[in-house]
């Protein structure tokens, strides 16, 4: 993940005062613009380049190879008015731009999903704190979200799994320390009750949202309007735990669930997904909505 003690400004000599005050807020490295400076500057996790965007393609240009591996890279003009995220958006270049809108700049951003305020599969997976194994699935899978919500369904092993090109499969990596919302609702369910019951959940759990890795919910809670739009609001991805692992899991509470052949909802999906498979916050009932939290 990018950093910013890995951030390299490459400038002219001419904007070194202006180059100096990006450098201050970022923490970055300067380096001014001579023979093979991009080069130098691609081996940082992200690069800011104040200078006409003419430029900054043909320098970079020969060393593009695709969008996994080419380093971010933000272009800013002279008068610092514009920061254009140009290379490997969805990689750290929009959060870049992004971080530079908010000293002044104008952060100008292209890719699609973030131009319509949609999610990508490369957001989503950085939320999950997982990688995307097949690479190829992220462009058909990246336009259906343009359109519509896709569903993000964890399955665990041991298990053979045959998906065609236009699913994404992301492998889990470490969430040691994240916190998992486990979510159970009423059918319908308006969005507003869903995000008052999080609130209040994570209020009482101690917990801050900047540390909710993501919300999970059983599969059967799939397309329902009023969970999609609180985790819009949150800014979270949904997991839709499969019916099976649901009922691999033992929660520590009753469930209603159980005449619908299922152990629970928000405490079986928090777990199922959760690093150490330890509920920190049991089942909370919040009217129409129960709210679990999982470690």
């Amino acid at each position: 993940m990018m950093t910013d003690k890995n951030i390299a400004i490459i400038a002219f000599k001419r904007d070194e005062v202006k180059a100096r005050r990006l450098q201050r807020n970022l923490g970055a490295d300067l380096l001014f613009y001579c023979e093979g400076v991009f080069e130098k500057a691609l081996s940082y996790s992200a690069v800011v380049a104040i200078m006409a965007v003419g430029i900054a393609v043909r320098s970079v240009a020969p060393f593009l190879r695709d969008k996994w591996s080419d380093t971010p890279l933000v272009v800013v003009d002279s008068n610092l008015t514009f920061a254009v995220s140009l290379v490997g958006g969805h990689h750290g270049a929009n959060e870049l731009a992004l971080k530079l809108g908010k000293l002044g700049l104008v952060s100008v951003i292209t890719t699609a999903t973030d131009a319509h305020q949609r999610p990508s599969v490369e957001g989503i997976t950085k939320q999950l704190g997982a990688r995307v194994v097949n690479r190829q699935s992220t462009k058909s899978v990246n336009l259906a979200l343009l359109k519509d919500d896709v569903p993000v369904i964890y399955l665990s092993g041991p298990k053979v799994v045959l998906v065609d090109d236009n699913v994404s499969v992301v492998e889990k990596k470490d969430l040691r320390g994240k916190f998992i919302v486990g979510i159970g609702a009423h059918r319908n369910i308006n969005s507003d009750k869903v995000i008052t019951a999080v609130m209040m959940a994570i209020e009482t759990a101690g917990v801050s949202i900047d540390d909710v890795s993501f919300f999970a919910t059983a599969e059967l809670k799939k397309g329902e309007q009023g969970l999609i739009g609180a985790a819009e609001h949150f800014a979270k991805p949904i997991v839709y735990v499969s019916h099976d692992i649901i009922n691999t899991m033992n929660p520590p509470s009753a469930s209603k669930a159980s005449r619908l052949g299922l152990v629970g909802v928000c405490e079986p999906a928090a777990l199922a997904v959760s690093h150490k498979k330890t509920i920190i916050l049991p089942k909370q009932i919040y009217g129409d909505v129960t709210i679990a939290i999982a470690k």
